[in-house]
Protein backbone atom coordinates (compact mmCIF):
# COMPACT_ATOMS: atom_id res chain seq x y z
CA UNK A 1 0.00 0.00 0.00
CA UNK A 2 1.46 3.57 -0.85
CA UNK A 3 1.55 5.77 2.49
CA UNK A 4 1.35 9.11 0.67
CA UNK A 5 -0.72 10.79 2.82
CA UNK A 6 -2.17 14.56 2.57
CA UNK A 7 -3.66 16.58 5.84
CA UNK A 8 -6.01 19.04 5.29
CA UNK A 9 -5.32 21.65 8.13
CA UNK A 10 -2.74 22.72 10.54
CA UNK A 11 -4.24 22.46 13.71
CA UNK A 12 -3.11 20.53 16.62
CA UNK A 13 -5.04 17.38 15.30
CA UNK A 14 -3.15 17.91 11.90
CA UNK A 15 0.02 18.77 13.27
CA UNK A 16 -0.07 15.29 15.49
CA UNK A 17 -1.69 12.79 13.11
CA UNK A 18 1.18 14.04 10.59
CA UNK A 19 4.00 13.47 13.18
CA UNK A 20 2.77 9.70 14.07
CA UNK A 21 2.11 8.39 10.48
CA UNK A 22 5.66 10.12 9.38
CA UNK A 23 7.03 8.14 12.63
CA UNK A 24 5.60 5.03 10.57
CA UNK A 25 7.44 5.65 7.68
CA UNK A 26 4.93 7.65 5.77
CA UNK A 27 4.82 10.51 3.56
CA UNK A 28 3.11 13.25 4.48
CA UNK A 29 2.22 16.73 3.04
CA UNK A 30 -0.04 19.43 5.31
CA UNK A 31 -1.69 22.02 4.03
CA UNK A 32 -3.14 24.94 5.39
CA UNK A 33 -5.18 27.75 4.64
CA UNK A 34 -3.91 30.64 6.32
CA UNK A 35 -0.25 31.84 6.77
CA UNK A 36 0.44 30.23 10.36
CA UNK A 37 0.22 27.06 11.41
CA UNK A 38 -1.97 25.97 14.35
CA UNK A 39 -5.69 26.74 13.75
CA UNK A 40 -7.24 28.35 16.15
CA UNK A 41 -4.12 27.99 18.67
CA UNK A 42 -2.26 30.81 17.40
CA UNK A 43 -0.69 33.96 18.45
CA UNK A 44 -1.62 37.43 17.87
CA UNK A 45 1.33 39.88 18.06
CA UNK A 46 1.86 43.96 17.83
CA UNK A 47 4.29 46.12 18.25
CA UNK A 48 5.53 44.92 22.09
CA UNK A 49 2.62 42.75 22.55
CA UNK A 50 1.66 39.35 21.63
CA UNK A 51 -0.90 37.27 22.74
CA UNK A 52 -2.34 33.31 22.96
CA UNK A 53 -5.11 33.55 20.45
CA UNK A 54 -7.73 31.13 22.29
CA UNK A 55 -6.49 28.09 24.14
CA UNK A 56 -4.13 28.89 27.15
CA UNK A 57 -4.69 26.16 29.77
CA UNK A 58 -2.48 22.96 29.97
CA UNK A 59 -3.93 20.21 31.79
CA UNK A 60 -2.36 16.34 31.67
CA UNK A 61 0.85 17.21 30.61
CA UNK A 62 2.02 13.65 30.03
CA UNK A 63 0.13 13.91 26.81
CA UNK A 64 2.16 17.05 25.37
CA UNK A 65 5.12 15.35 25.83
CA UNK A 66 4.27 11.78 25.12
CA UNK A 67 4.02 12.52 21.63
CA UNK A 68 7.77 13.61 21.26
CA UNK A 69 8.38 10.09 23.43
CA UNK A 70 6.44 7.71 21.19
CA UNK A 71 8.45 9.37 18.36
CA UNK A 72 12.04 8.60 19.67
CA UNK A 73 12.48 12.46 20.51
CA UNK A 74 13.00 14.22 23.97
CA UNK A 75 10.57 17.29 24.36
CA UNK A 76 12.89 19.31 26.31
CA UNK A 77 14.77 19.94 23.07
CA UNK A 78 11.48 21.53 21.37
CA UNK A 79 10.02 23.15 24.53
CA UNK A 80 10.28 24.39 28.21
CA UNK A 81 7.21 23.21 30.63
CA UNK A 82 6.50 23.87 33.96
CA UNK A 83 4.02 23.46 37.10
CA UNK A 84 1.58 26.56 38.02
CA UNK A 85 0.27 26.15 41.30
CA UNK A 86 -2.45 27.56 42.62
CA UNK A 87 -3.92 26.41 39.58
CA UNK A 88 -6.47 29.44 39.54
CA UNK A 89 -7.07 32.58 41.33
CA UNK A 90 -10.97 32.87 41.43
CA UNK A 91 -12.42 36.90 42.60
CA UNK A 92 -15.93 36.82 43.48
CA UNK A 93 -18.80 39.69 43.23
CA UNK A 94 -18.47 40.21 46.80
CA UNK A 95 -14.59 41.15 46.51
CA UNK A 96 -13.32 38.13 47.94
CA UNK A 97 -10.86 35.93 46.05
CA UNK A 98 -9.26 32.51 46.78
CA UNK A 99 -6.31 30.70 45.37
CA UNK A 100 -7.35 27.17 44.70
CA UNK A 101 -4.18 24.85 44.11
CA UNK A 102 -3.47 21.38 43.45
CA UNK A 103 -1.03 20.83 46.05
CA UNK A 104 -3.42 18.79 48.76
CA UNK A 105 -2.29 20.86 51.72
CA UNK A 106 -2.77 24.12 50.50
CA UNK A 107 -6.04 23.43 49.12
CA UNK A 108 -7.23 22.09 52.37
CA UNK A 109 -6.11 25.25 54.26
CA UNK A 110 -8.11 27.52 51.57
CA UNK A 111 -11.11 25.33 51.46
CA UNK A 112 -11.35 25.75 55.91
CA UNK A 113 -10.86 29.18 55.39
CA UNK A 114 -13.82 29.38 53.38
CA UNK A 115 -15.57 26.65 54.86
CA UNK A 116 -15.17 24.52 57.82
CA UNK A 117 -15.41 20.88 56.71
CA UNK A 118 -15.60 22.19 52.89
CA UNK A 119 -12.46 20.26 52.08
CA UNK A 120 -14.02 17.02 53.28
CA UNK A 121 -17.03 18.02 50.35
CA UNK A 122 -13.94 18.26 47.80
CA UNK A 123 -11.94 15.52 48.55
CA UNK A 124 -15.15 13.50 48.22
CA UNK A 125 -16.16 15.10 44.90
CA UNK A 126 -12.57 14.59 43.53
CA UNK A 127 -12.69 11.18 44.18
CA UNK A 128 -15.92 10.17 42.81
CA UNK A 129 -15.10 12.17 39.74
CA UNK A 130 -11.62 10.63 39.15
CA UNK A 131 -13.54 7.81 38.43
CA UNK A 132 -15.65 9.12 36.02
CA UNK A 133 -12.38 10.10 34.31
CA UNK A 134 -10.21 6.61 34.10
CA UNK A 135 -13.77 5.10 33.13
CA UNK A 136 -14.49 7.79 30.18
CA UNK A 137 -10.62 7.45 29.46
CA UNK A 138 -10.62 3.18 28.94
CA UNK A 139 -13.90 2.85 27.78
CA UNK A 140 -14.30 5.95 25.76
CA UNK A 141 -12.10 8.77 24.73
CA UNK A 142 -9.14 6.15 24.13
CA UNK A 143 -11.36 3.78 21.94
CA UNK A 144 -12.01 4.22 18.14
CA UNK A 145 -15.45 4.54 18.56
CA UNK A 146 -16.29 3.08 14.81
CA UNK A 147 -18.49 -0.17 15.98
CA UNK A 148 -21.74 -0.05 17.34
CA UNK A 149 -20.60 -3.05 18.83
CA UNK A 150 -18.08 -0.66 21.59
CA UNK A 151 -20.94 0.70 23.24
CA UNK A 152 -23.75 -2.44 23.12
CA UNK A 153 -21.85 -4.72 25.25
CA UNK A 154 -22.17 -5.35 29.03
CA UNK A 155 -18.72 -4.14 29.92
CA UNK A 156 -19.40 -0.58 28.40
CA UNK A 157 -23.15 -0.49 29.41
CA UNK A 158 -21.73 -1.81 33.15
CA UNK A 159 -19.16 0.86 33.06
CA UNK A 160 -21.83 3.65 31.95
CA UNK A 161 -24.04 2.97 35.04
CA UNK A 162 -20.99 3.96 37.53
CA UNK A 163 -20.20 7.15 36.00
CA UNK A 164 -23.90 8.13 35.23
CA UNK A 165 -23.76 10.61 33.15
CA UNK A 166 -26.97 11.30 32.94
CA UNK A 167 -27.20 13.88 35.69
CA UNK A 168 -26.59 17.44 34.65
CA UNK A 169 -23.50 19.18 36.56
CA UNK A 170 -25.39 21.12 38.86
CA UNK A 171 -27.10 18.52 40.03
CA UNK A 172 -24.51 16.00 40.28
CA UNK A 173 -22.58 18.88 42.50
CA UNK A 174 -25.21 19.82 44.21
CA UNK A 175 -25.14 16.58 45.89
CA UNK A 176 -21.70 16.88 46.83
CA UNK A 177 -20.25 20.72 47.08
CA UNK A 178 -21.95 22.64 49.93
CA UNK A 179 -20.54 25.89 49.46
CA UNK A 180 -22.02 28.34 46.42
CA UNK A 181 -18.71 29.80 45.60
CA UNK A 182 -17.19 25.90 45.70
CA UNK A 183 -19.80 24.70 43.66
CA UNK A 184 -19.65 27.64 40.78
CA UNK A 185 -16.25 27.50 40.48
CA UNK A 186 -16.31 24.11 39.70
CA UNK A 187 -19.22 24.65 37.35
CA UNK A 188 -17.55 26.99 35.84
CA UNK A 189 -14.04 25.35 34.68
CA UNK A 190 -16.60 22.32 33.73
CA UNK A 191 -17.81 24.16 31.12
CA UNK A 192 -14.49 24.94 29.39
CA UNK A 193 -15.86 21.61 26.76
CA UNK A 194 -18.62 24.49 25.53
CA UNK A 195 -21.83 22.97 27.21
CA UNK A 196 -24.16 24.36 29.55
CA UNK A 197 -22.84 22.57 33.37
CA UNK A 198 -27.35 23.13 34.18
CA UNK A 199 -28.48 20.66 31.86
CA UNK A 200 -25.49 18.99 30.33
CA UNK A 201 -24.01 15.61 31.47
CA UNK A 202 -21.96 15.92 34.89
CA UNK A 203 -18.94 13.86 33.06
CA UNK A 204 -16.96 16.95 32.42
CA UNK A 205 -16.85 17.35 36.21
CA UNK A 206 -13.63 15.64 35.07
CA UNK A 207 -12.08 18.89 34.29
CA UNK A 208 -11.41 20.51 37.47
CA UNK A 209 -10.84 17.19 38.72
CA UNK A 210 -7.64 16.49 36.73
CA UNK A 211 -6.59 20.02 36.66
CA UNK A 212 -6.29 19.83 40.81
CA UNK A 213 -5.02 16.12 40.41
CA UNK A 214 -2.04 16.54 37.99
CA UNK A 215 -2.48 20.98 38.13
CA UNK A 216 -1.89 23.14 35.39
CA UNK A 217 1.30 23.71 33.28
CA UNK A 218 2.64 26.39 31.48
CA UNK A 219 4.77 26.66 27.97
CA UNK A 220 7.33 29.05 28.57
CA UNK A 221 6.56 31.37 25.65
CA UNK A 222 2.81 30.59 26.03
CA UNK A 223 1.22 27.84 24.26
CA UNK A 224 1.88 28.86 20.51
CA UNK A 225 5.21 27.78 21.79
CA UNK A 226 4.13 24.12 21.53
CA UNK A 227 2.55 24.53 18.38
CA UNK A 228 5.96 25.51 16.92
CA UNK A 229 7.59 22.72 18.49
CA UNK A 230 5.05 20.25 16.72
CA UNK A 231 5.87 22.07 13.49
CA UNK A 232 9.67 21.57 14.11
CA UNK A 233 9.11 18.12 15.17
CA UNK A 234 6.33 17.65 12.04
CA UNK A 235 10.13 19.21 9.99
CA UNK A 236 12.80 17.25 11.41
CA UNK A 237 11.08 14.00 10.72
CA UNK A 238 10.75 14.65 6.85
CA UNK A 239 7.61 16.12 6.99
CA UNK A 240 6.40 18.93 4.32
CA UNK A 241 4.46 21.47 5.16
CA UNK A 242 2.57 24.48 2.78
CA UNK A 243 1.10 27.50 4.12
CA UNK A 244 -1.35 29.79 2.07
CA UNK A 245 -2.66 26.70 0.78
CA UNK A 246 -6.73 26.32 0.93
CA UNK A 247 -7.98 23.41 -0.37
CA UNK A 248 -11.29 23.50 -2.44
CA UNK A 249 -12.73 19.51 -2.52
CA UNK A 250 -11.31 16.37 -1.63
CA UNK A 251 -11.21 14.17 -5.30
CA UNK A 252 -13.11 10.75 -4.82
CA UNK A 253 -13.84 7.97 -7.05
CA UNK A 254 -15.75 5.06 -6.32
CA UNK A 255 -15.68 5.50 -2.72
CA UNK A 256 -11.60 6.26 -2.66
CA UNK A 257 -9.77 8.72 -2.20
CA UNK A 258 -7.52 10.29 -4.85
CA UNK A 259 -6.40 13.37 -3.72
CA UNK A 260 -7.48 16.85 -3.24
CA UNK A 261 -8.18 20.10 -5.57
CA UNK A 262 -6.67 23.58 -4.07
CA UNK A 263 -6.65 26.67 -5.93
CA UNK A 264 -4.19 26.38 -8.24
CA UNK A 265 -3.40 22.19 -8.92
CA UNK A 266 -4.58 19.27 -7.73
CA UNK A 267 -2.46 17.14 -5.48
CA UNK A 268 -2.47 13.44 -5.10
CA UNK A 269 -2.98 11.05 -1.92
CA UNK A 270 -3.60 7.63 -1.06
CA UNK A 271 -4.81 8.90 2.57
CA UNK A 272 -6.41 11.88 3.21
CA UNK A 273 -6.64 13.28 6.67
CA UNK A 274 -9.37 16.51 7.25
CA UNK A 275 -8.07 18.61 10.19
CA UNK A 276 -10.99 21.29 9.19
CA UNK A 277 -13.90 21.21 11.49
CA UNK A 278 -15.78 18.20 10.43
CA UNK A 279 -19.24 20.76 9.80
CA UNK A 280 -17.57 22.55 7.70
CA UNK A 281 -15.65 19.78 5.92
CA UNK A 282 -19.34 17.83 5.11
CA UNK A 283 -20.83 21.27 3.60
CA UNK A 284 -17.81 22.21 1.42
CA UNK A 285 -15.38 19.39 0.97
CA UNK A 286 -17.11 16.60 0.36
CA UNK A 287 -19.49 15.44 -2.42
CA UNK A 288 -23.01 14.26 -1.34
CA UNK A 289 -23.15 11.04 -2.17
CA UNK A 290 -19.83 10.25 0.19
CA UNK A 291 -21.81 11.55 3.30
CA UNK A 292 -22.75 9.57 6.13
CA UNK A 293 -26.24 10.01 6.81
CA UNK A 294 -26.21 11.24 10.23
CA UNK A 295 -24.40 14.47 9.54
CA UNK A 296 -25.05 14.82 5.92
CA UNK A 297 -25.04 18.51 4.41
CA UNK A 298 -28.93 18.45 5.21
CA UNK A 299 -28.68 17.91 8.21
CA UNK A 300 -26.28 20.45 9.85
CA UNK A 301 -28.93 22.90 10.82
CA UNK A 302 -30.00 19.79 12.81
CA UNK A 303 -26.85 19.30 15.20
CA UNK A 304 -26.64 20.87 18.42
CA UNK A 305 -23.41 23.13 18.13
CA UNK A 306 -21.41 24.59 20.74
CA UNK A 307 -21.11 27.91 22.56
CA UNK A 308 -18.94 30.76 21.34
CA UNK A 309 -16.37 33.28 22.83
CA UNK A 310 -15.71 36.83 22.94
CA UNK A 311 -12.10 37.37 23.23
CA UNK A 312 -10.81 40.63 24.53
CA UNK A 313 -7.12 40.92 24.13
CA UNK A 314 -5.41 44.07 26.11
CA UNK A 315 -1.92 45.81 26.35
CA UNK A 316 -1.27 47.52 29.14
CA UNK A 317 1.40 49.92 30.13
CA UNK A 318 1.73 47.97 33.87
CA UNK A 319 1.98 44.99 35.31
CA UNK A 320 -1.05 43.83 38.03
CA UNK A 321 1.17 41.62 40.58
CA UNK A 322 -2.32 40.76 42.02
CA UNK A 323 -3.27 38.45 38.80
CA UNK A 324 -1.87 34.87 38.66
CA UNK A 325 -1.51 33.67 35.11
CA UNK A 326 -5.21 31.77 35.26
CA UNK A 327 -8.47 33.83 37.06
CA UNK A 328 -11.55 33.50 37.21
CA UNK A 329 -14.33 36.07 38.27
CA UNK A 330 -17.57 34.86 39.66
CA UNK A 331 -20.82 37.28 38.80
CA UNK A 332 -23.38 37.85 40.69
CA UNK A 333 -25.82 36.14 38.64
CA UNK A 334 -23.93 33.03 37.82
CA UNK A 335 -26.19 31.28 36.70
CA UNK A 336 -27.42 33.44 34.34
CA UNK A 337 -24.14 34.57 33.07
CA UNK A 338 -23.57 30.84 32.24
CA UNK A 339 -26.98 30.18 30.53
CA UNK A 340 -27.18 33.06 28.66
CA UNK A 341 -24.63 31.79 25.74
CA UNK A 342 -26.86 28.63 25.44
CA UNK A 343 -30.09 30.59 25.27
CA UNK A 344 -29.42 33.36 22.64
CA UNK A 345 -28.29 36.16 24.76
CA UNK A 346 -25.28 38.15 26.32
CA UNK A 347 -25.70 38.64 30.24
CA UNK A 348 -24.85 41.90 31.27
CA UNK A 349 -23.29 40.83 34.34
CA UNK A 350 -21.10 38.08 32.75
CA UNK A 351 -18.48 35.82 34.54
CA UNK A 352 -15.02 35.91 32.65
CA UNK A 353 -11.65 33.92 32.03
CA UNK A 354 -8.65 36.14 32.88
CA UNK A 355 -5.78 34.91 30.93
CA UNK A 356 -2.34 36.76 32.34
CA UNK A 357 0.76 35.00 31.11
CA UNK A 358 2.49 38.60 32.54
CA UNK A 359 2.72 37.09 35.70
CA UNK A 360 5.60 35.08 35.26
CA UNK A 361 6.55 35.18 31.76
CA UNK A 362 9.10 37.77 30.85
CA UNK A 363 8.13 37.36 27.11
CA UNK A 364 5.00 38.60 27.91
CA UNK A 365 5.75 41.37 29.62
CA UNK A 366 8.42 43.43 27.39
CA UNK A 367 9.32 47.83 28.89
CA UNK A 368 6.87 46.91 31.84
CA UNK A 369 4.03 46.58 29.68
CA UNK A 370 1.86 43.30 29.96
CA UNK A 371 -0.61 41.49 27.76
CA UNK A 372 -4.20 40.20 29.23
CA UNK A 373 -7.04 38.40 27.56
CA UNK A 374 -10.28 38.65 28.80
CA UNK A 375 -12.88 35.47 27.62
CA UNK A 376 -16.71 35.25 28.26
CA UNK A 377 -18.98 32.88 26.39
CA UNK A 378 -21.39 33.74 24.11
CA UNK A 379 -24.27 32.70 21.83
CA UNK A 380 -22.59 31.04 18.61
CA UNK A 381 -24.11 32.76 15.36
CA UNK A 382 -27.24 30.20 14.84
CA UNK A 383 -28.80 32.69 16.80
CA UNK A 384 -29.12 35.68 14.72
CA UNK A 385 -30.86 38.07 17.15
CA UNK A 386 -27.04 39.17 17.46
CA UNK A 387 -24.94 40.87 15.38
CA UNK A 388 -21.18 41.16 16.34
CA UNK A 389 -20.56 44.50 14.65
CA UNK A 390 -19.04 47.44 16.14
CA UNK A 391 -21.82 48.37 18.31
CA UNK A 392 -22.05 45.01 19.82
CA UNK A 393 -18.39 45.01 20.55
CA UNK A 394 -18.84 48.42 22.16
CA UNK A 395 -21.23 46.58 24.70
CA UNK A 396 -19.18 44.04 25.11
CA UNK A 397 -16.47 45.97 26.18
CA UNK A 398 -18.69 47.78 28.77
CA UNK A 399 -19.67 44.94 30.19
CA UNK A 400 -16.25 43.75 30.64
CA UNK A 401 -14.77 46.83 31.65
CA UNK A 402 -17.56 47.23 34.68
CA UNK A 403 -16.89 44.06 35.67
CA UNK A 404 -13.34 44.26 35.54
CA UNK A 405 -13.74 47.35 38.03
CA UNK A 406 -15.10 44.97 40.61
CA UNK A 407 -11.65 42.98 41.10
CA UNK A 408 -9.76 44.76 44.00
CA UNK A 409 -6.57 46.44 42.11
CA UNK A 410 -8.12 46.75 38.79
CA UNK A 411 -10.69 49.53 39.40
CA UNK A 412 -8.11 51.72 37.10
CA UNK A 413 -7.24 48.98 34.58
CA UNK A 414 -9.28 51.18 31.93
CA UNK A 415 -7.02 53.86 32.00
CA UNK A 416 -4.17 51.85 31.42
CA UNK A 417 -4.89 50.03 28.20
CA UNK A 418 -2.66 50.93 25.51
CA UNK A 419 -3.63 48.54 22.84
CA UNK A 420 -6.88 47.07 22.32
CA UNK A 421 -7.90 43.81 19.65
CA UNK A 422 -10.85 41.17 19.90
CA UNK A 423 -11.74 37.96 18.47
CA UNK A 424 -15.59 37.10 17.88
CA UNK A 425 -17.52 33.97 16.62
CA UNK A 426 -17.10 36.13 13.13
CA UNK A 427 -13.57 35.60 13.23
CA UNK A 428 -14.28 32.04 14.29
CA UNK A 429 -16.13 31.18 11.26
CA UNK A 430 -14.17 33.57 8.54
CA UNK A 431 -10.85 32.88 9.70
CA UNK A 432 -10.86 29.21 10.69
CA UNK A 433 -14.06 27.74 9.26
CA UNK A 434 -15.88 27.07 12.25
CA UNK A 435 -19.08 26.80 11.41
CA UNK A 436 -21.54 29.13 13.20
CA UNK A 437 -18.58 30.50 14.55
CA UNK A 438 -19.23 27.90 17.83
CA UNK A 439 -15.41 27.80 19.45
CA UNK A 440 -15.90 23.68 21.02
CA UNK A 441 -16.77 21.87 18.01
CA UNK A 442 -20.23 20.34 17.98
CA UNK A 443 -22.22 20.21 20.85
CA UNK A 444 -20.66 17.11 23.67
CA UNK A 445 -24.43 15.98 25.18
CA UNK A 446 -24.71 12.74 25.39
CA UNK A 447 -26.25 11.91 22.17
CA UNK A 448 -23.27 13.29 20.06
CA UNK A 449 -20.50 12.03 22.17
CA UNK A 450 -18.54 8.94 21.76
CA UNK A 451 -19.81 6.45 18.33
CA UNK A 452 -22.60 8.89 18.36
CA UNK A 453 -19.77 11.71 17.44
CA UNK A 454 -18.94 12.05 13.77
CA UNK A 455 -16.35 9.40 13.27
CA UNK A 456 -12.44 9.41 12.93
CA UNK A 457 -12.46 7.27 9.55
CA UNK A 458 -15.40 7.52 6.72
CA UNK A 459 -18.08 5.15 6.65
CA UNK A 460 -18.32 5.09 2.91
CA UNK A 461 -14.75 6.19 1.55
CA UNK A 462 -11.93 3.99 1.79
CA UNK A 463 -9.15 6.41 2.74
CA UNK A 464 -10.75 9.66 4.20
CA UNK A 465 -10.36 10.23 7.92
CA UNK A 466 -11.08 12.94 10.37
CA UNK A 467 -9.59 14.63 13.34
CA UNK A 468 -10.68 18.17 15.13
CA UNK A 469 -13.03 18.91 17.89
CA UNK A 470 -16.13 18.19 16.14
CA UNK A 471 -14.94 14.51 15.60
CA UNK A 472 -14.28 11.61 18.80
CA UNK A 473 -13.31 11.92 21.26
CA UNK A 474 -13.55 15.67 21.15
CA UNK A 475 -13.14 19.12 21.70
CA UNK A 476 -9.62 20.38 23.98
CA UNK A 477 -6.12 20.55 22.91
CA UNK A 478 -5.34 17.23 24.96
CA UNK A 479 -8.04 15.57 23.90
CA UNK A 480 -7.08 15.91 19.71
CA UNK A 481 -3.94 15.49 20.95
CA UNK A 482 -4.67 11.72 22.33
CA UNK A 483 -7.34 11.57 19.56
CA UNK A 484 -4.50 11.62 16.99
CA UNK A 485 -3.34 8.20 18.59
CA UNK A 486 -6.37 6.49 18.21
CA UNK A 487 -6.46 7.87 14.46
CA UNK A 488 -3.27 6.35 13.79
CA UNK A 489 -3.72 2.99 15.30
CA UNK A 490 -7.15 3.05 13.14
CA UNK A 491 -5.09 4.03 9.98
CA UNK A 492 -2.17 1.26 10.96
CA UNK A 493 -5.30 -1.54 11.89
CA UNK A 494 -6.72 -1.08 7.89
CA UNK A 495 -3.59 -2.13 6.18
CA UNK A 496 -4.10 -5.62 8.04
Amino acid sequence: MDKNTIIIGGGIGGLCSGIRLLSKGYHVTLLEKNKQIGGKINILKDNNFKFDLTASIIMTPKIYTDIFKDVGKNYEDYFKIHKLDPIYKVFYDDKTFYNFYSDTNKMINELENLQKGLSTNFFNFLSKSYEKYFISKDKILNQPMINLKEIINFSFIKSMGKINPLSSTNNYLNKLICNEKLKNYLIFTSMFIGVNPYTNSNIYTLIPTISHLYGLWYIEGGLYEYIKALEKLFIDMGGKIITNCEVKNILIENNQVKGVKTKYKVLSGDLIICNVDYPFAIKNLINDESLDNKYGKNNLKNIDYSCSVFILYLGLDKIYHNLNVHNIYISKDFKNSIEGPFRGYIPSDPSLYIYYPSAIDKSFKVNNHSSMNIMIRVPNLSFNNINYNNNQIKVLKKYIFNTLKNINGLESIESHVIYENYLTPLDLRDKYNLYYGNAFGISHKISQSAYFRPHLKSKKVKGLYFIGSSTHPGNGASVVIDGSKVLCDIIENNKK
